[in-house]
């Protein structure tokens, strides 16, 4: 019992907590002469009752006036619009992927041709390259051939000149000789020794 009573002097009831803050009770508690807090009431209810009977009606009117079936067929509206849309999307999507795989199977072909063109025009120029060098191993051989040629005809030309001087040179020499080795007498002796050699006339 002394325990209660020290508890009680220790823990402060709710009026005494409201006068020790200076603040003014609410609801039924009388102060100083102040008539207890009491809701108004209409027709025998009062705030809470109205407030419920007018959520009655409403939701009254609502059922009456079909507002639920409204509601769900204007979700119902904007369902099939969603799901036309999502369609609508999907389509949309399997045309960009098609377009999308349309002009890679587009650039992948045109990647093949561009590699078919650089290894044709590579081909091509080790071609030309080939044909460059044989072109020129031939025309090295026939201006060989025709230098080697020029050079015959000019050894061969020389060669004749050397020996027309030669026979003229002879020429002159032997009839030099011949001028000054034989006289009358000697060409006389020449005549008749061929003569003799001929053998007699029958």
């Amino acid at each position: 019992m002394a325990e209660a009573a020290g508890q009680s002097q220790a823990a402060p009831s709710l009026g005494e907590a409201i006068h020790a803050e200076g603040m003014e009770p609410v609801g039924t508690v009388a102060h100083e002469g102040i008539s207890p807090h009491t809701d108004p009431k209409a027709v025998g209810m009062d705030a809470t009752g109205w407030v419920s009977l007018a959520m009655a009606v409403f939701i009254v009117l609502l059922l009456v006036k079909k507002v639920p079936g409204l509601i769900g067929g204007a979700l119902d509206n904007r369902i099939a619009q969603i799901k036309a849309q999502l369609e609508e999307a999907s389509k949309l999507r399997a045309e960009a992927e098609a377009l999308k795989a349309e002009y890679e199977a587009k650039l992948a072909a045109a990647a093949g041709e561009a590699e078919a063109m650089r290894k044709s025009a590579e081909h091509e120029a080790e071609t030309l390259l080939e044909d460059a060098k044989a072109n020129a191993v031939a025309l090295v051989a026939r201006r060989q051939k025709m230098a080697e040629d020029k050079i015959g005809a000019a050894e061969r030309s020389a060669v004749a000149a050397i020996r027309a001087r030669a026979v003229n040179a002879a020429t002159s020499a032997a009839a030099t000789l011949i001028a000054d080795g034989h006289d009358a007498k000697a060409d006389k002796a020449l005549v008749d020794g061929a003569i003799r050699d001929l053998g007699p006339v029958a």
